[in-house]
């Protein structure tokens, strides 16, 4: 903490159903800092690359504070006051509470905090310091510490919009609903191998675009050996990670800036990008689907975008179980999921496909997706801009992909099975739209994904741990 306050304290509250405030910490005396600068003179700009080294305070959680995800904020003595159902500007830090005893819960909901730290501003009150993997990038050579690629410390302050914005209305729709969840980080998946196996149901939530090599070999252990996962997600895996200065800190080979270059490529850290050029493990082997045969839609983020839904495929499927919905088999026009709603974007993920004589979308496999994958919902992305670099209002811009693969694109929402089960989204925007509620099917659909893949019963086998 940096303040030039004489005291300041920390106001905490879990969040749920409602934001509760459960107490706040003594007032303790404030020590200012400055920021580091940037490593490569940018003027007024933060060097996004080193622990920040700010005076560090103690705090003793309770022990009646029930697990979940909390966030904290900061109080200067003669502070503005501030809205804790606000959670989108500064003086605020998200941090997950574990339980003592994992497992009660069946449901691990996994914060995409990687995510998080990748695009942090390190912003500030009335401050602009713009420094990020996307923000005045710092690329650092390979050494002893690490491979080369952008870097970024853990150890920043910033504001917490992207939790403000797809976590906090989910958690809050999950406690309403009545679902019991446990909570853990990124980081605390990439360290433990272990962490999984007390549950049935894994959840990726909102924007999951940054893993490292741990944190998939877990998830892809945990599924092989019946662990289930939700992908209430899109951009899911699509770089990796590699986590650095004793995890407080990682480095990502991206397209982004490199001096006057951009994009930076070969960008070795894409998941799907065939070796030496990428990692070549395609993301889609785990999550059934891949940005690249997505897209995500410009201007200002969140932005609006067409709401086409998705074109409801396999009505008979138990993902649909009481929604009502059809898709025309025989009866018509198929239904959609979600029309009228922005559900589909910001950002969004899709399967290789191909149609069948009877019109229906079949994934071809072709792109790493499993081939026992099946498409329940498909949105087509029109109109569409080929190049991603090339932000042009009013299309879907869209990753690079493999040039065989000259089929249309589209989000896909579907699932598969590989012992455990791999239920996907395939859209950031799909906890939002059913924590906003109104559409009854999508709300059906959730729950039905929720109720089947954390069902209660044992689990054959545990994790194993893998090494790549």
């Amino acid at each position: 903490m940096s303040t030039d306050s004489a005291v300041f304290r920390v106001d905490f509250y879990r969040i749920g159903s409602v934001n509760e405030f459960v107490g706040a910490s003594d007032w303790f005396p404030g020590r200012w800092a400055p920021a580091p600068a940037h490593p490569d003179g940018v003027a007024g700009h933060a060097s996004p690359v080193v622990d920040w080294t700010w005076p560090t305070y103690e705090f003793q959680t309770p022990s009646q504070w029930a697990a979940g995800l909390y966030v904290a904020f900061f109080v200067e003595q003669d502070g503005v006051p501030y809205d804790p159902e606000d959670l989108r500007g500064f003086g605020r830090e998200p941090f997950v509470l574990r339980p003592g005893v994992p497992g009660r819960a069946k449901i691990l909901y996994k914060q995409s905090s990687f995510t998080r730290h990748a695009y942090n501003r390190s912003d500030g009150p009335g401050t602009e310091r713009a420094s990020s993997l996307y923000d005045n990038p710092v690329y650092i050579p390979e050494s002893g510490a690490g491979p080369a690629g952008h870097k970024v410390s853990m150890h920043r302050p910033g504001g917490i919009g992207d939790l403000a914005y797809w976590d906090v209305p989910f958690v809050a729709w999950l406690e309403r609903a009545g679902y019991e969840v446990d909570f853990c980080t990124d980081l605390d998946l990439h360290a433990d191998p272990d962490l999984l196996s007390p549950y049935r149901l894994l959840l990726s939530v909102g924007h999951d675009e940054y893993w490292s090599t741990a944190m998939r070999a877990h998830v892809e252990s945990f599924v092989e050996s019946g662990g289930n996962v939700a992908f209430f997600s899109g951009n899911t895996c699509w770089w990796r990670v590699h986590v650095t200065d004793g995890g407080t800190a990682f480095i990502a080979d991206t397209d982004h800036q490199v001096g006057e270059m951009y994009p930076h490529v070969p960008a070795t850290d894409q998941w799907w990008t065939p070796r030496p050029h990428g990692v070549g493990l395609p993301e889609n082997a785990l999550t059934g689907v891949s940005f690249r045969n997505g897209g995500m839609w410009p201007g200002d983020w969140p932005g609006d975008r067409p709401r086409p839904g998705f074109t409801v495929q396999h009505a008979d499927h138990w993902v649909y179980e009481g929604t009502g919905l059809r898709d025309g088999s025989g009866r018509g026009d198929a239904d959609t999921l979600g029309a009228g709603l922005p559900l589909i974007g910001y950002e969004c993920d899709g399967a290789a496909f191909s149609y069948n004589q009877n019109g229906v979308a079949v994934a071809t496999g072709m792109d790493g997706t499993p081939v026992n994958f099946l498409i329940l919902g498909i949105a087509i992305l029109v109109p569409v801009h080929p190049d991603l670099h090339d932000l042009c209002m009013s299309r879907w811009n869209c990753a690079s992909r493999e040039p065989a693969n000259t089929g249309p694109r589209a989000a896909t929402m579907g699932i598969y099975t590989r012992n455990g089960t791999v239920f996907t989204a395939a859209t950031t925007d799909w906890p939002v739209m059913v924590a906003r509620g109104g559409d009854r099917a999508l709300d059906r659909v959730t729950r039905n994904v929720l109720d089947r893949l954390s069902g209660a019963g044992p689990r054959p086998g545990r994790p194993r741990t893998a090494d790549r």
